[in-house]
């Protein structure tokens, strides 16, 4: 399970479509997340990417909080594929977002 809701990570695959994914936009927003919202997001962009199945989330997660030495937003700011990495992530978790992105 996830420890951060939809909309903040449908909100981050949109800010980081609209101004890139090494806006100070981006950036700011996640910085404003709590720990354990910085590291689901980590771990989903993870299994996103298919370094981590689906199943593994919570070795996923583990580990991104063990790893986190330099702050979320730096990690994840310039990553060109973020976005892409992180809807695969929710679809392999088998969450629709479809909702949330109406609502956006």
């Amino acid at each position: 399970m996830l420890d951060i809701s939809n909309a903040k990570v449908v909100r981050v695959i949109f800010l980081a479509r609209e101004y890139g994914p090494d806006s100070t936009h981006l950036a700011d927003y996640i910085s404003g997340l709590n720990f354990d919202e910085q590291s689901s997001l980590v771990a989903l962009m993870w299994v996103g990417r298919e370094s981590y199945d689906p199943e593994d989330l919570q070795k996923a997660k583990a580990e991104a909080e063990a790893e986190a030495t330099a702050p979320t937003e730096r990690y994840l700011s310039g990553m060109p594929d973020l976005p892409e990495h992180l809807e695969n992530g929710l679809d392999r978790l088998g969450i629709d977002v479809t909702e949330v992105e109406d609502h956006m």
